[in-house]
């Protein structure tokens, strides 16, 4: 009896000495000195200081152009990163005709307030099952995604082709102010009223197969204000801004005579385009206390030199 109790004790001993060797802890070193913990670390560039200074100390507005192409949201889409030479550019566009127009008619705390913080850039365009293509995108009101920087160029560029470069700097700025425009609506509706002007005639996802003349003669500035309500205003908005007062006339002025395929006169078509401005300036000096007309002739001024 003496002999098992002296057996079980040692036993025990035993045991409870490999378990307190199996639970010492082994020394990693100095976890401190791990190289690349965490990712490695890039030292900031000519454009990360650029990006710093004119967008992201004075608007809280980072632009990241190192490519993660998860932060497009779908890692199954063939997109490609954006090339260096062309970021620095297109940040001055960003800040020259989206935002000091904005803040010179409204003020810093406004903009600071309202627009989006992260930008997203990708070389390429993203393509649609449909056939369309992606230019940009916001979510949340927080992030713009741009896409098809590779192919932005201004003039003075070496190899700047004013018929064709120019309408590439329109639709960046355009994409800006088309996705400014539903942050804007999105925190403050605009009219009802803006609804009924084409009452009937919006084409929804089939969109794609008309073309911004064809959507003219219906009343809608461009083919995609035809797809929906937000995105005619906000289509408005952007087409205001980018082409002027002068611009706009002349969209106006270009829809000929007679009917559209869904009965639409030349002269409906151009009273729904005014009606559509009248609505727009409105809301903005309501809902905003921005004048539109002044915001629209700074808005060209800043684009015009760039074309």
């Amino acid at each position: 009896m003496n002999i098992k109790i002296t057996y079980n004790y040692i036993f025990s001993l035993l045991a409870l000495a490999f378990l307190m060797s199996s639970c010492k802890e082994d020394s990693i070193g100095d976890v401190a000195e791990i190289a690349d913990l965490g990712g490695p670390v890039i030292p900031p560039t000519v454009i990360d200081k650029y990006i710093k200074d004119s967008l992201t100390t004075p608007y809280n507005i980072q632009m990241k152009y190192r490519w993660d192409q998860f932060e497009f949201g779908d890692v199954t889409k063939t997109l490609v990163p954006p090339k260096e030479e062309k970021i620095i550019p297109l940040s001055r566009v960003v800040k020259s005709a989206w935002i000091t127009p904005y803040v010179q008619q409204k003020s810093l705390t406004f903009f600071n307030m309202y627009s989006p913080k992260t930008f997203i850039l990708s070389g390429s365009v993203q393509y649609l099952s449909n056939g369309g293509v992606v230019l940009g995108q916001a979510e949340g009101g927080r992030k713009i995604v741009l896409f098809d920087v590779n192919n932005f160029k201004t003039r003075g560029t070496a190899d700047y082709v004013a018929a064709t470069d120019s309408n590439k700097v329109k639709e960046f700025v355009h994409t800006l102010q088309h996705e400014f425009g539903h942050i804007l609506h999105q925190n403050i509706l605009y009219p009802v009223e803006f609804k009924t002007v084409c009452k009937g005639l919006f084409q929804g996802e089939n969109w794609i197969n008309i073309s911004d003349a064809e959507a003219r003669q219906d009343g809608f500035v461009t083919a995609y204000s035809s797809s929906g309500f937000d995105d005619d205003f906000v289509e408005t908005i952007a087409i205001l801004l980018i082409e002027g007062k002068g611009g706009w006339e002349k969209i106006i002025n270009s829809i000929p005579a007679g009917f559209s395929a869904n009965g639409t006169s030349q002269a409906d078509a151009q009273a729904k385009l005014r009606r559509k401005e009248a609505l727009v300036v409105s809301y903005y000096k309501t809902a905003w206390g921005i004048d539109f007309y002044e915001l629209q002739k700074k808005t060209r001024a800043a684009l015009v030199p760039l074309l």
